[in-house]
């Protein structure tokens, strides 16, 4: 017998728009939580032990919020709307007050790029006011590092990952560009590392995984490609993935490098094992878009999800493949 479809655990509800971005913060002693943020300019930061709206947040002047994500400091908050507005929150004590703000001078859809350099200090990626350009400053201080701006025309900046290579100097960065174009910089040098044509049609979005030196990015077309850096961090285009339907908003793969899970424009979110990227479940419940999907950050594996925001204004959480099962 084949096995049944699987179903969400449960659902929340209320966030009153499209739910463009979700970040998980369940790790400590906590309060496991999630953080969604809406195409409407509210930042929800659900209970996931009540699975209740904890605390509603306004900000972006009503405009649709793209990014959202957390400092390790407590109670702090990152957002990123298309007010071109990068937003610092201080959440302590009920507050919800914009404490800092970054003009990034960009309407498009490109998520910022954020990565720990040591405790309290971050680097900040986003998509600069000029059509091919990417930022970089440093937080807290918002001082510029570097603006990154491919030789040749490349269209717009849709995707960036900002990530620490373990050998090296400095950070390097993926980029996805409106070509189909994938470039990695070295932010360090300012300079490009290599390049790769992943896609006929723009890159949507791309996810990387620093361990296995691998990535795969997806676009408005039916495939999924995958790729992986060299010793000399040359982009080299690996396995295909041929979806049944066109389109992916978001990938992510898990923590533990097992599961890769892709948003569809087919209302569906899929779940393939990392490895070889074998199929391994279809998730069937919303009714429109799927626009964001993310995995939690709980230490014990076994209440580790799978989340995924909709278009249809709803959210999803899975449980699924947590028990050592084969992924292939």
């Amino acid at each position: 017998m084949s096995r049944p479809a699987p179903t969400p655990i449960y659902t929340l509800r209320g966030a009153g728009g499209p739910l463009n971005t979700l970040h998980f913060s369940c790790h400590g002693g906590d309060t496991p939580l999630l953080y969604s943020a809406s195409g409407k300019g509210a930042i929800h930061i659900w209970n996931l032990n009540t699975r209740r709206a904890e605390r509603i947040v306004e900000g972006h002047s009503g405009n649709s919020i793209i990014w959202v994500s957390t400092l390790r400091a407590a109670h702090s908050l990152i957002s990123q709307g298309r007010d071109m507005q990068v937003c610092l929150w201080d959440l302590s004590e009920g507050r919800s007050e914009v404490v800092d703000s970054v003009w990034t001078g960009s309407v498009g859809f490109c998520q910022c790029s954020m990565l720990e350099t040591s405790p309290g200090n971050q680097l900040l990626a986003f998509a600069g006011q000029q059509t091919e350009e990417i930022q970089i400053i440093k937080l807290p201080s918002k001082t510029p590092v570097c603006t990154l701006v491919p030789d040749a025309k490349l269209g717009m900046v849709m995707c960036i990952k900002l990530w620490q290579p373990d050998s090296g100097p400095g950070p390097l960065l993926l980029a996805g560009y409106e070509d189909g174009s994938l470039l990695l910089w070295d932010v360090t040098q300012r300079s490009k590392l290599s390049q790769a044509k992943a896609h006929p049609e723009p890159v949507m979005c791309l996810t990387f995984d620093p361990e296995r030196l691998r990535g795969i990015s997806g676009s408005s077309e039916k495939t999924l490609s995958s790729w992986m850096l060299d010793r000399q961090n040359n982009l080299q285009l690996q396995d295909n993935v041929t979806l049944v339907n066109a389109g992916v908003s978001q990938l992510c793969i898990r923590g533990d490098g097992k599961l890769l899970a892709s948003a569809g424009w087919d209302h569906r979110v899929r779940v393939f094992g990392w490895k070889k990227l074998k199929p391994l479940a279809v998730l069937q419940y919303h009714t429109d878009m799927v626009l964001s999907v993310t995995f939690s950050d709980h230490q014990d594996p076994r209440q580790r999800l799978l989340a995924a925001g909709s278009k249809d204004q709803r959210i999803s959480l899975w449980s699924i493949y947590n028990e050592g099962a084969d992924t292939g």
